[in-house]
């Protein structure tokens, strides 16, 4: 079989699989995932419905913008290094953050704003508390107004004390501490100074009103319903908990929503069974309840402790909290995908070259020098059989005209040549087989690390993870028009593909005339797909491109191979 068929075949399915599997194939862990849940869904609900209280409350509110419901209630304010907001006194909810390091837009000075009180259309919110089955107790709910003691304003360095109590003689606390980036601890207290005993259950949940409208909507990236539940990663899209809820008790973990750069999320108390259950009724929900109520004695009281996290999702950040507050696996926030065990190291060795030079597409540049190095052994040897290759064309044509009748007998013979000449005609193939899995990890690691977010390169590239924003239809600005976006075909691009069409001249061309004529346009079929791609990975593909000729041209030299 012709090596170069063999390539063309090889690399169009690698194109065509890639893209059809970004854009349209769940992954089958997640398909599998979510027959897992559908199971666990019926069996949870037959067993643990009726074991605790409900969170369920009517409600009843009017839409406001964001600034009417900012204004509506007293509030705690909060702020640090990285996040800015205040926490409502009516229900004592985290419902209004800011992150002051990021920008909506590139050029924009507007702050990402994540979490918004209950009566905004884009209502999301945080809230935690303790219920019971005693249809007789007061208890706070989302129309309770808590009482400040002490500190007026919650940082880093001044923790806050909120309180409420009910006509029974039962004071609930809240002491609310914050780091110095994204964790808010809340110390959750009940006093009890009647004489009588009570039994309660602590909840932690969070609330959506609505799909965000900057959901991406790809398959490789989760954004919804996230939880690890001993052990298990559990993953549910917005669609499917709208069609069923979800539920299941354990014994440790966290729960949260995901989108894209960012994360809100609460850690129950530890060693304490608890269910977890994603909804949608009228709204989503993510919340937990722990399964055995809590005694609080006459004259007694009782503590419990959760973590809330609303943060950025930086690998730094994120890795510290995992570690230092020991939540199991809570680094899959972010979405490292399949391959993690190679997309995580590939980004700690790109964060690494950023470090040192300060650009991280200079860094995806270092990256590839260091793969090309890592894998010149076994590029060297694919280019000397395709450079023996195309030394042998003239024989093998040869061979085609004497047996072009008899198809067998014409097998035997390449077959026959190849083995005089020691020629493997699949070693042309290794190269892009081990370069997809890095092509693939390397995708993921520009679409979703916040840290290549608005990251620029030289000149026009003001972002390396978004597309190359010039377009040859203007002539890359000269002309004053905007063409539609499936016209966008930058300067990076058009580079990448003049350097594979460079590199298709060194390659032995495929003596069927119609395949020679398909393969020719090889190179702007690659283009037009990969120009909407990152071009962060357009600039890995062209300097792979460049090293590898350099790399073929300097062997078909020792050759003394013709390369036109």
């Amino acid at each position: 079989m012709d090596n170069k068929n063999i390539l063309f075949a090889i690399s169009l399915s690698a194109a065509v699989i890639i893209l059809w599997t970004l854009v349209f194939i769940p992954p089958p862990e997640e398909i599998k995932q979510n027959k897992i849940n559908q199971e666990q869904v019926k069996q949870e609900q037959a067993q643990k419905s009726s074991d605790t209280p409900s969170l369920d409350q009517n409600e009843n509110f009017t839409k406001l913008t964001r600034k009417e419901a900012l204004t509506e209630n007293e509030r705690v304010p909060f702020e640090n290094n990285s996040v800015v907001g205040s926490i409502s006194l009516k229900g004592a909810a985290i419902d209004d953050l800011t992150f002051k390091e990021y920008n909506v837009e590139l050029n924009s000075n507007e702050k990402v704003i994540l979490l918004n009180p209950r009566n905004v259309e884009d209502g999301y919110f945080i809230e935690s508390g303790f219920v019971t089955t005693n249809k007789n107790i007061d208890i706070p709910n989302s129309n309770t107004v808590w009482e400040v003691e002490g500190n007026k304003k919650l940082t880093n360095n001044s923790p806050i004390k909120l309180t409420w109590t009910n006509s029974q003689g039962i004071t609930f606390e809240k002491h609310i501490s914050l780091d110095d980036q994204f964790l808010f601890t809340v110390k959750q207290k009940i006093i009890n100074s009647s004489d009588k005993t009570y039994n309660f259950y602590s909840y932690g949940q969070i609330i959506r009103n609505r799909i965000p409208s900057s959901i991406s909507g790809f398959y490789i990236l989760h954004e919804g319903f996230l939880s690890v539940l001993d052990d298990q990663l559990i993953e549910e899209d917005y669609d499917d908990i709208q069609e069923k809820k979800f539920t299941q008790t354990a014994q440790e973990g966290f729960l949260g929503i995901s989108d894209k750069f960012w994360i809100a999320s609460v850690i129950p108390p530890r060693s304490k069974e608890f269910k977890i259950t994603f909804d949608y009724k009228n709204k989503f929900r993510a919340n937990y309840i722990s399964t055995k109520g809590i005694e609080v004695g006459a004259n007694g009281s009782i503590e419990e402790e959760i973590q809330i996290i609303i943060a950025a999702k930086r690998v730094n950040a994120i890795d510290y909290y995992a570690e230092s507050l020991n939540i199991n696996k809570f680094d899959l926030v972010i979405d490292f995908g399949i391959l993690y065990f190679l997309t995580k190291p590939l980004w700690f060795a790109i964060d690494y070259f950023f470090k040192l030079c300060g650009n991280y597409g200079v860094a995806i540049i270092l990256i590839t020098v260091c793969i090309r190095l890592l894998f010149f052994p076994l590029a060297s040897y694919s280019f000397r059989s395709m450079g023996k290759m195309k030394l042998l064309q003239p024989e093998m044509i040869r061979l085609k005209e004497l047996h072009k009748d008899d198809k067998m007998k014409l097998q035997q013979e390449m077959m026959a040549l190849y083995k005089k000449e020691k020629v493997n005609p699949m070693s042309g193939c290794l190269p892009i087989l081990v370069q997809i899995p890095v092509f693939f990890a390397l995708y993921k690691v520009l679409f979703v690390t916040i840290e290549m977010r608005h990251q620029p390169f030289f000149g026009w590239i003001k972002d390396l993870s978004d597309k190359d924003p010039t377009t040859v239809f203007n002539l890359f600005g000269l002309i004053p028009w905007d063409p539609p976006s499936f016209l966008i075909i930058g300067a990076w691009p058009i580079a990448m593909g003049l350097s594979m069409y460079i590199q298709q001249k060194l390659n032995p061309a495929p003596p069927d005339p119609i395949q020679a004529k398909i393969f020719k346009f090889f190179p702007l079929f690659l283009t037009v797909i990969l120009a909407p791609f990152p071009s962060g990975l357009v600039i890995y593909w062209t300097f792979n491109n460049l090293l590898t000729l350099i790399q073929q041209y300097y062997i078909q030299r020792t050759m003394t191979i013709k390369t036109t």
